[in-house]
């Protein structure tokens, strides 16, 4: 499934979200929380996280210091959780911390997972994206 679309959504008194009911099915196994390296935290479910991290990973060398970086990162900072049954999640402090989310949280579709912001962090992260868009895409070359 892919991910599309933003949606705004309000964190309850104990830091569940709900996830929005059209993408609850992709996540029936399970989802990672991670940080991202942007203010934001990545949901996935277990196959999209572990096959982002050993994108990052190969190539590295197992025992260098970027490759323990990485894992102690983004596998040391994750969370594997569950929904529960009305299609929530719980979101632990260190990642709302990170984000900067305290009760506005924009639910952003990114292909093969989910990006959730502060609504502050989505709305400078888009105006950044209409000021740069042009030239990330006349950067990417014709493909002829």
């Amino acid at each position: 499934m892919a991910f599309r679309g933003h949606y705004e959504h309000s964190l309850d008194a104990k830091h569940r979200l709900s996830i929005p009911s059209k993408f609850r099915e992709a996540f029936s196994d399970g989802l990672v929380l991670s940080p991202d390296t942007d203010a934001c935290i990545t949901v996935s479910s277990p196959a999209a996280h572990e096959a982002r991290v050993a994108q990052a990973l190969e190539g590295k060398n197992p025992l260098g210091s970027q490759y323990k970086r990485i894992q102690r990162y983004f596998q040391g900072k994750s969370f594997e959780v569950e929904l529960d049954s009305a299609g929530r999640v719980n979101i632990p402090a260190s990642l709302l911390a990170h984000a900067g989310i305290e009760k506005e949280v924009v639910v952003t579709g990114v292909h093969d997972h989910l990006e959730l912001w502060s609504a502050e962090g989505w709305t400078e992260q888009q105006a950044m994206l209409d000021q740069v868009m042009g030239e990330v895409t006349d950067s990417l070359g014709d493909p002829s």
